[in-house]
């Protein structure tokens, strides 16, 4: 009797186990009708960023819409594999796409978070091809259905790809923050160096990243970072990658983040950087642009590009001040207490590297007292009285007139009392001789632009299209519509002198008639005065811009 009830019971046992069996098989083959194909893995092409560098090579600028160098497996060095896998799946090239291991200790963990309520500290076993499965193929949906499609991918991956193929997929997919995908992006965003430069506390730091690159940012949350970076160096030592001492060497040293500017990384190359951006846009599309991981080549002399920039912003400053003092930036009205909060809050142009803003602490008529905005990239506004104040001495030739309207006199300047009062914010730049000591400076209303060419090539060797970049974007070079009658003068004086004139010559500045034929008025040049100069020498006539000299030429 009681043989027979157990018969009953394994055998009801057994039907259930059949079901579930195939229950558990029929979701599973249902899921498998929909899941992605796997084989374009191999025709893998990520977005890569699109480098610009000038005629020596430097580099110029950078394009993306994902920041990423990509990297083959032999070019990545093992140090940064060793971190990579000690941080994310240390039984990676031992399993066949899913650690059970991991998965079975994680349940248990889980199971425990739950039993005491602690949610927080729940965990995941995804290996690194369940992560490539999820990030290529999948989204990033927490169900079940995609975590039971994760794993058949990671099975058939597997049985597809080499383990250094999926591991080469990886590392140059995942992303790890501040914009930088892959690897050799990331070592460039956050220490401006090569993937083979770095230093092994610095590779752990970005083996810390692909957990949640927002959770260890090194400015946000330093304290964070560098617990976790410790933990990936245990990791590696654990492992037998690191040595103990090597390992407690590297856990001394700072996070170390030197974070990589965006922006163009020659000075003063703004202007030809965006011009650059707009004909390749043009040219190939935003698509391939931002993804199509182009290298071009430009015409760019850095030194020129410099010196041009310094040559026009001089000469529009030059001028600029003769036109006589505007006034301030800005005004502050209330300086008590400490006013290093109130100036930081100013925003200066970022291109005018040698200038400063400050404000007007007290003005004499000989001088005025000044402190300087502070330095907000130390993390602090708070301001040191010896390193932060400064005067500006009073030179009465520098600005002989307070600006007037146009065809008014200006106010002669007789001391600085006429210039500054307590409060102006104004720019100031470092004078020569005693320290501390400042000149005045104002930002020009006039504009201007330049652009130097090879006339044998046709390259543009510089190019600055206006006096700053930070205060606007529009290029005077390619954008500007000018008079052409003035842009073609130069040419007509030049085939002069090709012809033999001297500048020297003399021509005629007097009224020209041409007839334009039947049913045509006559055609009556003039000068921009409708006054006419007699005879003139040929160089007077293009620095005059002398209409009726250059039609008679």
């Amino acid at each position: 009797m009681i043989l027979r009830f157990i018969g009953y019971l394994f055998g009801i046992g057994a039907v259930l186990f059949l079901a579930a069996a195939g229950a558990v098989a029929w979701y599973v083959s249902g899921m498998t009708q929909d899941l992605p194909n796997y084989d374009v893995l191999a025709k893998y092409e990520p977005p890569v960023m699109t480098r610009v560098h000038a005629s020596d090579g430097q580099l110029v600028a950078e394009y993306a819409s994902e920041r990423r160098l990509y990297l083959p497996i032999q070019a990545i060095p093992d140090q940064i594999k060793n971190a990579f896998i000690s941080a994310e799946d240390k039984n990676f090239y031992q399993h066949s796409g899913l650690d059970y291991q991991g998965i079975a200790r994680a349940l248990l963990q889980n199971a425990e978070g739950y039993a005491t309520g602690n949610r927080s500290r729940l965990v995941g076993a995804s290996t690194i091809t369940q992560q490539v499965a999820r990030n290529f193929l999948l989204t990033l949906d927490q169900t079940w259905q995609r975590k039971v499609q994760e794993a058949i991918l990671s099975l058939r991956i597997e049985q597809a790809y080499s383990k250094d193929k999926i591991l080469e997929l990886y590392l140059n997919e995942i992303f790890l923050g501040l914009g930088a995908y892959g690897v050799a992006s990331a070592a460039l965003t956050y220490f401006d160096k090569s993937v083979h430069e770095l230093t092994l506390a610095e590779t752990a730091y970005l083996a810390a990243l692909p957990k949640g690159p927002n959770n260890y940012n090194p400015f946000r949350y330093p304290d964070r970072a560098l617990e976790r970076r410790n933990w990936v160096i245990d990791r590696m030592v654990e492992n037998g990658y690191v040595s103990a001492a090597d390992g407690e060497k590297a856990k001394k040293d700072p996070l170390g983040v030197k974070l990589r500017s965006t922006g163009p990384t020659i000075f003063a190359a703004d202007y030809f950087v965006e011009e650059v951006r707009r004909q390749l846009s043009s040219m190939f599309g935003e698509k391939t642009l931002y993804e199509g991981g182009l290298s071009v080549r430009t015409s760019l002399v850095p030194a020129m590009q410099v010196m041009a920039r310094q040559a026009l912003v001089d000469g529009l400053t030059a001028y600029d001040t003769e036109l006589g003092w505007r006034g301030p930036v800005q005004h502050i009205d209330d300086l008590s207490g400490d006013w290093g909060p109130k100036v930081a809050a100013i925003t200066p142009l970022a291109d005018l590297t040698d200038w400063r803003l400050a404000v007007v602490l007290n003005v004499a008529p000989d001088k005025a007292d000044i402190g300087l905005r502070p330095d907000i990239a130390t993390g602090t506004t708070k301001v040191d009285a010896a390193r932060d104040t400064g005067s500006i001495a009073f030179k009465g030739g520098k600005w002989k007139q307070l600006a007037a309207a146009r065809g008014q006199k200006g106010t002669p300047v007789k001391a600085m009392t006429d210039l500054l009062h307590v409060g102006d914010v104004v720019y100031v730049s470092a004078a020569d001789g005693a320290a501390g000591t400042y000149n005045l400076r104002q930002v020009p209303q006039v504009e201007g632009a330049l652009v130097a060419m090879d006339p044998h090539t046709g390259r543009v060797l510089a190019m600055v299209g206006g006096y700053s970049y930070e205060r606007s974007q529009y290029n005077r070079v390619t954008q500007a519509e000018r008079q052409p009658g003035s842009a073609f003068k130069p040419f007509v004086y030049l085939s002069a002198l090709e012809q033999g004139y001297t500048p020297s010559t003399i021509i005629l500045d007097a009224p020209f008639v041409i007839d334009q034929g039947p049913g045509l008025p006559k055609w009556r040049p003039g000068n921009y005065s409708n006054t006419f100069y007699g005879p003139s020498t040929m160089r007077l006539g293009i620095e005059k811009s002398r209409n009726l000299m250059t039609v008679r030429l």
